[in-house]
């Protein structure tokens, strides 16, 4: 499992160049976005990356939406979800298969319970639900608990979930110059011994920062996976190293497994790779 960004945009267009800069510094596995005001019509391409998205059309104008980029390094497959709520998720293969869920809940809809158990519910585990969720409650920083935020409490209660949040604030209100929580990293429980949680010291020209979930063994940084030149490689010399024999599957020698190791190791030597290229 690598590195998932959640960051609530205001806009996809508009932050382009913003969105190029968090995934040439993060590299992550998976990029949810909220508030994207695309419509249907407008195209989203970037370099390196598969993008899954639900727009919010309202006449001719563009509203909320959500959108998971994905990084083209590690298989992923879209999932359909039956939902009215603004979400959309990812099945993606990293260290292991988890299922990546973005969300964004308008601060002024009605959100029903049963509408949130059901879309967990189409969830395979493990999985990673991130987004705005537009509640405030004591339990990720803020100063009080509202109706949603209670409501989403009792979401996460109910499904056995776990919140990675800690006391970051996530969200900067211009007008009165102060700070809130309201985008949250939820997950299925065996997922949260493995996932640090930290966020963003960054607006990149939102009134959000972003969310920043990394395996917990990886001190943040950022391992990809190397990009092997398959063309190139000297097959003549990975046969040679590459010999198995029959003696060395019947046979639980610890040589025959430092040679197999030893393979691995000369692959590098071997087949040539490339660096990941910039967005």
């Amino acid at each position: 499992m690598c590195t998932f960004l959640s960051w609530n945009c205001r806009g996809i267009r508009s932050k382009l160049h913003d969105i190029r800069t968090i995934l040439n510094n993060f590299h992550p596995a998976c990029f949810c976005l909220q508030e994207t005001f695309l419509t249907s019509n407008i195209p989203l391409k970037l370099r390196g990356y598969n993008c899954v998205r639900k727009d919010t059309d309202t006449g001719s104008r563009s509203s909320g939406g959500v959108c998971i980029l994905t990084s083209n390094l590690y298989p992923s497959t879209p999932l359909t979800l039956h939902t009215t709520l603004q979400a959309v998720a990812i099945p993606v293969h990293t260290r292991e298969l988890v299922t990546v869920c973005c969300i964004y809940l308008p601060p002024h809809d009605v959100i029903t319970q049963q509408q949130l158990n059901n879309l967990v519910d189409q969830l395979p585990k493990p999985f990673l639900l991130l987004g705005d969720f537009n509640g405030h409650s004591v339990l990720w920083g803020s100063d009080s608990t509202n109706s949603r935020g209670r409501q989403i409490e009792q979401f996460i209660s109910n499904n056995c979930l776990c919140l990675l949040n800690n006391d970051e604030k996530t969200y900067f209100h211009e007008p009165t110059r102060s700070f809130h929580s309201l985008d949250l990293a939820i997950c299925s429980p065996e997922l949260l011994p493995l996932l640090n949680f930290t966020v963003g010291g960054d607006l990149y020209n939102s009134d959000h920062f972003p969310l920043i979930v990394s395996h917990a063994d990886s001190g943040g940084a950022i391992q990809l996976p190397p990009r092997y030149l398959f063309q190139r490689a000297d097959w003549a010399a990975f046969q040679q190293l590459a010999v198995v024999t029959e003696a060395m599957v019947n046979t639980a020698d610890i040589s025959a497994a430092v040679q197999m190791s030893l393979i691995f190791s000369y692959t590098p030597l071997i087949i040539p790779s490339q660096k990941v290229p910039h967005v």
